[in-house]
């Protein structure tokens, strides 16, 4: 979405200074997903939960290329199937899946138990399409209450392979050019200040973004921008472009 947003800021009669800091790369076994298919054909899940849009349509192209998108719809018709936000929602529609709940506006692992409420899980079997890394924070709760997780990998998140434009943001906010930073992503936050790490200007980038007004798309974001210690200036409400840069611009306003 990074030429969208630079789009959005420009329309606004900002300058956008793009500094890509996430790379989605494929990440699912086409045999680790026949093995899945079979495995649920003798121990069928009691719950199917979707995260992404992205990993959804991964998974699904999946078991196309291996001729088993029947099967697997088959198996989820016996499964209560949670969708995290509209994202996964969409994609599960195109293929006729059944939701039978969804996640609450932020879309927060908190929804999605919040989702799920008290259905037994003790001894029950869960599916959970994993996003760009594990969920480990839904494994445990999920674990907890007794509940066999198995995760299904469809892509993981990584380092763009040019992290130039990332060094020369971390420039630019140590000089103060920068009047405000925007994160749509938790992991944006690490992999930045993980390219900071290797410059050895970690507390540097910390002070600069401290200086500036940072903008969050959502809690998960903004959680892991504390972690690194940044004050969070805004988070969007709710979790989307079009209400994140509104809320920038009234701020800078």
């Amino acid at each position: 979405m990074g030429q969208q947003m630079a789009d959005l800021v420009t329309q606004r009669g900002g300058i956008p200074f793009r500094a890509p800091a996430l790379a989605e790369v494929p990440d699912l076994d086409p045999r680790a997903i026949a093995a899945l298919v079979a495995s649920l054909e003798r121990k069928p899940a009691r719950l199917a939960i979707f995260q992404t849009g992205v990993g959804t349509r991964a998974l699904f192209n999946a078991t196309d290329g291996l001729g088993a998108t029947e099967r697997f719809l088959a198996l989820l018709q016996k499964s209560t199937v949670v969708a995290r936000g509209p994202k996964p929602s969409g994609a599960l529609r195109a293929r006729k899946v059944r939701i039978d709940r969804s996640a609450a506006d932020p879309f927060t692992t908190k929804e999605v138990l919040a989702a799920i409420g008290d259905e037994p899980l003790q001894g029950a079997r869960v599916i959970v399409q994993r996003y760009g890394s594990a969920n480990t924070e839904l494994d445990r709760a999920l674990e907890a209450r007794g509940a066999e997780v198995v995760e299904i990998p469809t892509y993981r998140w990584s380092l763009p392979q040019d992290t130039k434009p990332l060094a020369d943001l971390i420039g630019a906010l140590e000089r103060r050019e920068i009047d405000a930073a925007a994160f749509t992503n938790a992991e944006q936050a690490r992999n930045l200040f993980a390219v900071a790490k290797t410059m050895g200007k970690a507390d540097a980038l910390r002070t600069a973004l401290n200086a500036t007004v940072v903008a969050s798309i959502g809690p998960v974001a903004s959680a892991a921008l504390r972690d690194a210690g940044v004050r969070v200036s805004l988070e969007a409400s709710p979790p989307k472009l079009g209400a994140l840069f509104s809320a920038l611009e009234a701020s800078l306003a």
